[in-house]
């Protein structure tokens, strides 16, 4: 009887323990996604990155009726939001509205880096491709790019230039061209173009690389002078606006490109499948007429593709960024 009594405990314990690992199992395959989701901007609102991720959300929520918060955490060139991003769960839940300084430029600049953008993250996909626009205070004596290379070839040292904070694509835009123009001209940081633009318009700063969303409004109100986009083909904001590479007799500015960029990355370690999802829900978005669009006004280009596309780009352009990086010595203080 004792013996039975035993064998009887011993299967409700093995039953109880089969009910555990089936529920446990049932949890872990809980359809994806079963609650809100979070996009980490790690810029302030109301820029380009911060628009272009908002302009996804509400979409994203829609495809998957679930909330899609998107959560700025600005600071340290994109560092913090990119930090905090890196080390959330890698369950598909947490994404992080990457740019050109966190994924390609940030891990080459700043020593003491608390996340190594190569390997904390999964790209996901290439969103956007952003021109940037060279552009100049109404009262700065160029009117095209060769007279500004000009100028600062007459003047060394003389000109300045204003970015969005020191690492921005702005920032790197601008070296890039100091480089291959080989003209010497001050580096002026600010935190966001913001107060770059203002003391840009005043005529305090001598010219900007600014993003096209927040450079736009001064140069269609014409309180800036726009000399060149950043890109290889003219953006439909500005048709009338050469490229920096086709700008006049400036021989060695041919093949110039410095395209900012946005792209979705989660957590290394999300699984596979959650990536292909996320991916194949935000390349029908980025398909629609109408984002498409919105995007364009922006001076803005809606990419998409595969996360392998996203791969490649983030490899080529931490080689470009790097290299220029080490090749100018430029340091952040």
């Amino acid at each position: 009887m004792r013996t039975r009594l035993l064998d009887l405990d011993l299967f409700r314990a093995l039953l109880f323990a089969f009910g555990a690992f089936v529920f446990s199992g049932a949890s872990a395959q809980e359809p994806y996604p079963a609650k809100p989701l979070r996009i980490i901007v790690p810029f302030a609102p109301g820029g380009s990155t911060d628009i272009f991720a908002r302009l996804v959300a509400e979409r994203l929520a829609a495809s998957f009726a679930q909330p899609v918060v998107v959560e700025n955490r600005a600071g340290a060139s994109g560092n913090i939001g990119a930090d905090a991003a890196a080390k959330s769960a890698p369950d598909g839940y947490t994404l992080l509205m990457a740019t050109t300084g966190v994924m390609a430029i940030n891990n080459a600049l700043f020593k003491n880096m608390a996340y190594d953008a190569a390997k904390d993250f999964e790209p996901v996909i290439f969103i956007a491709s952003i021109t940037n626009v060279l552009a100049v205070p109404n009262d700065l004596p160029a009117k095209n790019v060769a007279e500004l290379v000009a100028l600062a070839k007459k003047y060394p040292g003389n000109l300045t230039f204003a970015s969005s904070g020191a690492g921005s694509s702005t920032h790197l835009s601008a070296e890039l061209f100091k480089s291959m123009a080989g003209i010497d001209v001050m580096h002026i940081p600010f935190k966001g173009s913001g107060q770059a633009l203002i003391d840009v318009v005043a005529g305090r700063v001598s010219m900007i690389f600014d993003n096209m969303p927040s450079a736009l409004p001064h140069i269609k109100g014409g309180k800036l002078r726009a000399l060149g986009v950043t890109g290889l083909k003219r953006s439909p904001a500005l048709p009338e606006v050469p490229t920096i590479s086709e700008a006049g007799a400036v021989g060695e500015l041919r093949g110039y490109d410095s395209l900012s960029w946005s792209g979705f990355v989660v957590p290394a370690g999300t699984p596979r499948d959650i990536v292909q999802r996320l991916n194949r829900e935000t390349a029908v978005i980025l398909l629609a007429p109408e984002l498409r669009q919105k995007l364009a006004e922006q001076g803005a280009d809606a990419i998409g593709g595969p996360p392998e596309t996203f791969v490649e780009h983030l490899r080529r352009e931490r080689e470009k960024w790097g290299r220029l990086v080490r090749e100018r010595n430029i340091v952040v203080n």
